[in-house]
């Protein structure tokens, strides 16, 4: 089912005044961080690594407790209620050690089990799973004994059996090839339409922009950057990327309002504001390049404008 929009639209996280240290000396890990997350949401949590993105989520689910502010799931105590949380969240760690003595139609099996299904349910469940990733050549597969690429999809698999309605990934396509991760955003935007919440946590600005509708920013334990990708953008100067390949290295003057950035070989990357476009499709023969890219700003440029 469709999650509801517009003025019927609920939330499924609200997290308000939450901070975190790990020493009573040391830095804020998280320093007072609000944000909300929609029902049927797609939200992507960026930052560099040691930005405070893993603790803010184990803070989410549970696992640990924040100093100040509180977080609620559909309107629970994430604390005080945590069977709860275990009941609605399929969490998807970057590693997950406490799977490695099972075999993959194992691990399914007891998550789906442990979430409250019956033992036929389980069964089918796994199956259903097994068989939407792919996965069937490591079914009797012991975990230790799958290769980086096999272990993130069956860390998914385990996210996502027994249909909880949210969905935390942490970075769900590190390590597979480009078939298997064009894979699996063709599952996650399916499950997302179907009205699951999905918060995604990566440093992969690029990738994030294909599924996201709205994206938080961290940056050393801070919030710095929150809203839809294209409301963000709009901030950001209104020059255009543009990228061109030199044919057999012959030389291209290009104009002075176009800024180069980077030379490299053949390959130049510049900018140009929008307004002097025309000026410059009139003025350079563009047959005389291999390639030539325009590109407005992207939520990489978002993201670099908040953490530099």
């Amino acid at each position: 089912m469709a999650a509801p929009t517009g003025a019927e639209q609920l939330i499924a996280y609200e997290v308000v005044g939450v901070s975190k240290r790990f020493s009573p000396t040391g830095a804020p890990v998280n320093d007072d961080i609000t944000f909300s997350v929609a029902q049927g949401e797609f939200f992507g949590l960026l930052g560099s690594n040691g930005a405070g993105k893993t603790t803010l989520i184990k803070q989410m689910i549970g696992l640990l407790k924040s100093d100040s502010g509180s977080i609620r799931l559909f309107g629970h105590d994430v604390v005080a209620e945590s069977r709860f949380v275990g009941t609605q969240v399929g969490y998807m760690p970057q590693t997950a050690f406490a799977l490695n003595s099972l075999r993959v139609c194992e691990a399914l099996y007891f998550t789906a089990y442990l979430r409250g299904l019956s033992s036929k349910q389980a069964r089918r469940q796994r199956d259903l799973v097994i068989d939407r990733l792919d996965i069937g050549d490591c079914r009797n597969k012991v975990v230790r004994q799958m290769s980086g690429g096999e272990r993130r999809l069956l860390q998914l698999a385990v996210a996502i059996i027994g249909d909880p309605p949210v969905l935390i990934l942490d970075e769900p396509t590190n390590e597979l090839d480009p078939v298997r991760r064009r894979q699996v955003w063709d599952l996650l935007r399916g499950l997302n339409h179907d009205g699951r919440t999905i918060i995604l946590i990566t440093h992969n600005a690029l990738e994030a922009e294909q599924v996201i509708e709205r994206v938080g920013i961290m940056r050393d334990g801070r919030m710095v950057g929150l809203g839809q990708p294209g409301e963000l953008k709009r901030r950001l100067p209104r020059s255009l990327t543009l990228d061109i390949t030199l044919r057999d290295g012959t030389p291209v003057d290009l104009p002075n309002y176009v800024v180069v950035q980077s030379r490299h070989r053949d390959r130049v990357t510049a900018q140009i504001e929008l307004e002097d476009l025309p000026r410059l499709v009139a003025e350079v023969d563009l047959r005389e390049l291999l390639e030539f890219r325009l590109q407005f700003k992207t939520l990489e440029d978002v993201y670099f404008d908040h953490v530099q």
